[in-house]
C-alpha cells in the first residue's frame, strides 16, 4: 500500500487542478507523505495554501524561494520521492515533458527524478486526440512512464468525450495497486481483441467494425492487477498504455488461432474479446480481382473456431472468458455459447443497448457465469467494463 511512501504531487493548469485536493487528502489518509510542486498556471485554478493545508508541507512554485538566493532544490526533490504523479496532465504539460522543455519547476524535478512517474491527462477530447498530444503521451509510455487514463464524461467545454482526469480514488488505487504485488501477481493472462480480417484478394477482405478498444481496456486493466498480459490482436489503431504488456498483432482468424494456442498452455485466464470472422473466402484471388458486368459470387467457407478449440484443450485451474454480441435472444444464445464453448464467465453484448458494441467507448454488458449466476450493469466506460469483468475474473478464481 501507500503507508510511508514519498510522493510527489505535481499539478499544472487545469479546470481539474481541483480535485488535486481531494487527492492530496486521500493519498495523506493512505498513508503517504505528500508534497506538492505546482506550475505557475495552476494558481488560477487552485491555491498553494489549500494544498499545504492538505499535504502538511510547504508547496513548491518557484525555483527560488525568496530574495535571499535560497532555492528550492528541484534535484533533491526528485530523489526524495517514491513516486511523482503529474494530476491533472494538461497537453502543455505532457509536451514539455515529451520534448524537455524545462520553464518551471515541476519540468525541473520531472527531468531530474529517478523514481517512477505517473500522469494523469485531463483535457478536451479534441486536443487529447490531436496527433501531437497522443505522439506525446507515446513517447512518455515507450520511455517508462505510465499514464493513468483518462475517463469519458462530460468536459469543462461542455462536449461529451474522453478527456476527463480520472477521479482521486481512481488515481490512488492506481498507485496502490502499483506499490502491491496485486491479487493477480504470478498469474499469466491471455487476451484476444480486435476484429479479423479475411482475405477476398490483396486489396479486399471480409471484417467487422470491432475497433479492439475493449480488449485492450481488459488487458491494462489485468496488468494492474498484477497479471504478466499478452495481447492477440487482430488489425486496430489501440495501443497498449501500460509498459510490460505483450502485442501480438494478426490479421485472420487462422492467425490468431495459431497465436493462442502456441500461448493458450502456459495462460492462467484467457479473455476472448476479439470479433474473430465467422466465414471467409474458399480461396482468396492471388491478384485484385477486375470489376466486370457480371456478378460476383463468393464461396464462404468456416474459420477456425478458436473459442470451441481451445475449450478442448482447457486444464483444470486455466479460467476462460467469452464474450457474445448478440443482436436477439440474446440471454439464450449467450448462455448456449457458454456451455458449448466450456467458459467459465461469458460477457454479454447486445447490439440493441444504445452506447454499446464496436467503437463505442463506453459499453453495457451483462455477464453470466458457469452456474448461470447474471449480474447486469448499467452502461459505463470501457475502462469501468473492463474493471468489473477483471473483478469477476478474480472472483472465479477464488470460488
Amino acid at each position: 500500500m501507500l503507508s510511508g511512501k514519498k510522493i510527489l504531487l505535481g499539478v499544472s493548469g487545469s479546470i481539474a487542478a481541483y480535485k488535486s485536493a481531494v487527492l492530496t487528502r486521500l493519498l495523506i489518509k493512505s498513508g503517504a507523505e505528500v508534497k506538492v510542486v505546482m506550475t505557475p498556471s495552476a494558481y488560477e485554478f487552485i491555491t498553494p495554501l489549500t494544498l499545504a493545508t492538505l499535504s502538511k508541507n510547504p508547496v513548491f512554485t518557484t525555483f527560488s524561494k525568496d530574495e535571499s538566493g535560497q532555492w528550492n532544490n528541484h534535484v533533491e526533490l526528485g530523489l526524495w520521492a517514491d513516486a511523482i504523479l503529474l494530476a491533472p496532465a494538461t497537453a502543455n504539460t505532457l509536451a514539455k515533458m515529451a520534448t524537455g522543455i524545462c520553464d518551471n519547476l515541476l519540468m525541473a524535478v520531472y527531468l531530474s527524478a529517478r523514481c517512477p512517474v505517473f500522469f494523469a491527462p485531463a483535457m478536451d477530447l479534441d486536443m487529447l486526440q490531436h496527433p501531437s498530444t497522443k505522439n506525446n503521451i507515446g513517447k512518455l509510455i515507450s520511455w517508462g512512464n505510465y499514464q493513468i487514463n483518462p475517463n469519458h464524461g462530460e468536459l469543462a467545454s461542455g462536449l461529451v468525450g474522453t478527456g476527463r482526469m480520472a477521479e482521486p480514488e481512481e488515481i490512488v488505487n492506481h498507485l496502490n495497486h502499483f506499490f502491491t504485488a496485486g491479487p493477480l501477481a504470478g498469474k499469466k493472462a491471455l487476451v484476444t481483441a480486435g476484429p479479423t480480417y479475411e482475405a477476398i484478394d490483396p486489396v479486399r477482405f471480409i471484417g467487422n467494425h470491432s475497433t479492439g478498444k475493449m480488449g485492450f481496456a481488459i488487458a491494462e486493466e489485468l496488468s494492474l492487477q498484477g497479471a504478466k498480459v499478452t495481447v492477440v490482436t487482430g488489425p486496430t489503431n489501440v495501443k497498449v498504455q501500460t509498459k510490460g504488456i505483450d502485442v501480438v498483432p494478426v490479421i485472420s482468424a487462422e492467425e490468431m488461432y495459431k497465436a493462442c494456442v502456441e500461448r493458450f498452455s502456459s495462460a492462467d485466464i484467457i479473455v476472448l474479446s476479439a470479433a474473430v470472422a465467422d466465414y471467409k473466402p474458399a480461396k482468396a484471388a492471388g491478384q485484385k480481382i477486375k470489376k466486370t458486368d457480371q456478378a460476383l459470387t463468393l464461396e464462404l467457407v468456416n474459420t477456425q473456431d478458436i473459442a470451441a478449440e481451445l475449450g478442448k484443450l482447457k486444464k483444470n485451474g486455466q479460467i476462460i472468458v467469452g464474450f457474445a454480441l448478440e443482436t436477439e435472444n440474446e440471454r439464450a444464445n449467450a448462455e448456449k455459447k457458454l456451455a458449448s464453448k466450456k467458459f467459465d464467465l461469458i460477457v454479454l453484448n447486445s447490439l440493441q443497448d444504445a452506447g454499446a458494441g464496436f467503437g463505442h467507448d463506453t459499453n453495457k454488458i451483462t455477464l453470466i457465469d458457469r452456474h448461470k449466476n447474471v449480474k447486469e450493469f448499467n452502461l459505463k466506460s470501457k475502462k469501468e467494463v473492463a474493471g468489473d469483468i477483471v473483478t469477476a475474473i478474480i472472483e472465479n478464481i477464488h470460488a
